[in-house]
């Protein structure tokens, strides 16, 4: 039985300008979710956990907290965009184009808009991308550009190997 090395993220040298990348897991949003992440980042706008203030809105039901759609936007890029990364940079051009409810299915993916090598670090490139998120009918619901450092194969630091111990139950 040959043992095979699960997928370990792209590095600098894996990136092209022009890829664009599906990336692979959807979720489905819940109340829960967004009641959460609205109280634990002390968002007070009641148009996302108060069922009816927002029965009160056009929306007639709550709104997702916009930067839990960022930040699961964000993830779900991770394993094909920044699992080697050194250090985010930063987001710009963030657009939300249509509202998201909970209930929801988000999707995304990336394109890759530029790369170079870094000049004060040489063991990692900066890669620029877009990332889009849509929900499950591909209506858009968020869009924004994300620079990372990366790092250049063979100089990310090692990820933990432990082995079972042998003869157990």
């Amino acid at each position: 039985m040959a043992e095979k090395e699960g997928w370990r993220g792209r590095f600098f040298e894996d990136f092209e300008v022009g890829d664009v990348y599906h990336h692979p897991l959807g979720r489905t949003i819940t109340t829960t979710d967004n009641i959460w992440f609205t109280l634990l980042t002390q968002n007070t706008a009641p148009i996302h956990f108060d069922h009816h203030y927002a029965k009160q809105t056009e929306f007639g039901k709550p709104l997702v907290d916009s930067t839990f759609t960022l930040a699961l936007v964000t993830g779900q890029s991770v394993s094909d965009v920044s699992q080697n990364v050194f250090a985010n940079l930063g987001w710009e051009e963030v657009r939300l184009p249509n509202p998201v409810f909970e209930g929801d299915t988000i999707y995304s993916r990336s394109e890759v808009l530029e790369k170079r090598g870094s000049r004060s670090r040489p063991k990692v490139g900066i890669v620029k991308v877009k990332t889009t998120g849509y929900n499950q009918e591909g209506r858009v619901v968020i869009t924004f550009k994300r620079t990372l450092m990366v790092y250049r194969r063979g100089h990310a630091p090692e990820m933990p190997r432990v082995e079972p111990e042998r003869g157990g139950p």
